[in-house]
């Protein structure tokens, strides 16, 4: 008997990847659902080489299942997954309604896997912002070797961390640029995102920082450690799919670049491609479809005493979304806290 599963926001881009993440990883499922709203009901969505058709989130019964993928955004999780949750039915959350809820634990696997024992309180599993999962993944051994003290980070994120309509948009604005009288006006983003690079993502707050980069020093603190000081500047670039981040650490203890690439070859999750020369570094081309965190251009930053510098491309609708929530779910199963009722 396996696992009965739900993946609420099916149709959209992070539920269509749970699906395939599901399946290529195998992971133990008698059932699995694909729930979406209303308007949906009957699309097929592909899991593996079946094909599943929608139900609709207001009457599926989720007392059917023990896990719930929430997809669906920030708006319907706070509606939704405490009802879900009073059923018994675990939800691993992808929105950031419940990341900073002292009650709901927000987990990185590979980073702070304990944590999911905390779930029980609401029966709500929070996965981090996407920028966030793949630098603290690339953070944690380094910290544990070191002891980071601040952290500086510029993202280059791509626009399907905003949706469909973002990529659709740079789709269009693209081939707009080739084809006079065709050009298509921003309605995803402020300003055109084709040939662009825009330092906005989410809303302005009162200090001059987005909520995009509040979100990365708030969640690194909580996921990694409280005590790390961290600055971050989020661009969109136009990058279908693989954010990258630039980052300048500084440590407690020294550690030079060779002894940061070996620890981060051993570290669960890291694919290390540092090589000093011409193509010798990976970028989101390489990284889309793949589940590891790719770290690249280890240096010393001559700037500060014990200080290194890196570059580092994931997959964000991989281990910054639908991978990461798979990996709580079968984390949770490794830790036995997860159990198979009865239909």
């Amino acid at each position: 008997m396996g696992y009965r599963v739900a993946v609420v926001g099916a149709t959209g881009n992070v539920g269509r990847e749970m699906l395939n993440v599901l399946a290529d990883r195998k992971f133990p499922a008698s059932e699995v659902h694909a729930i979406a709203s209303r308007r949906s009901l009957g699309t097929a969505v592909s899991f593996g080489d079946r094909t599943l058709k929608c139900q609709d989130l207001e009457q599926f019964d989720f007392a059917k299942a023990d896990i719930c993928l929430m997809s669906a955004g920030s708006a319907v999780s706070k509606d939704w997954s405490p009802r879900i949750g009073a059923k018994g039915c675990v939800v691993i959350d992808n929105s950031s309604c419940w990341r900073y809820d002292q009650d709901v634990p927000l987990v990185v696997p590979e980073v702070n896997a304990d944590a999911i024992r905390g779930f029980t309180k609401k029966n709500i599993i929070a996965n981090p912002n996407c920028s966030t999962a793949q630098m603290v993944v690339a953070l944690k051994p380094l910290h544990d070797a070191a002891g980071i003290k601040r952290v500086v980070v510029s993202t280059y994120q791509s626009v399907s961390g905003a949706g469909k309509d973002a990529m659709d948009e740079l789709w269009n604005q693209t081939k707009g640029k080739y084809v006079p009288g065709t050009e298509v006006e921003p309605k995803k983003f402020p300003k055109q995102i084709a040939f662009n690079c825009i330092p906005h993502i989410d809303v302005f707050m009162e200090d001059g920082y987005t909520k995009e980069e509040w979100k990365m020093l708030a969640e690194t603190k909580k996921i990694l450690d409280p005590r790390i000081k961290l600055s971050a500047t989020c661009v969109r670039v136009p990058v279908f799919v693989g954010h990258s981040e630039s980052l300048n650490i500084e440590f407690e203890r020294p550690i030079t670049p060779e002894e940061a690439r070996e620890i981060l070859r051993n570290a669960p999750g890291i694919a290390v491609v540092d090589k000093r020369e011409s193509g010798g570094y990976a970028t989101p081309v390489e990284c889309a479809g793949e589940y590891d965190t790719y770290v690249s251009r280890i240096r010393e930053d001559t700037t500060v005493e014990n200080g290194l510098a890196m570059w580092i491309v994931s997959d964000n609708l991989l281990k910054g979304a639908a991978l990461n929530a798979i990996q709580i779910a079968e984390a949770m199963i490794e830790q036995r806290l997860l159990s198979k009722r009865a239909a």
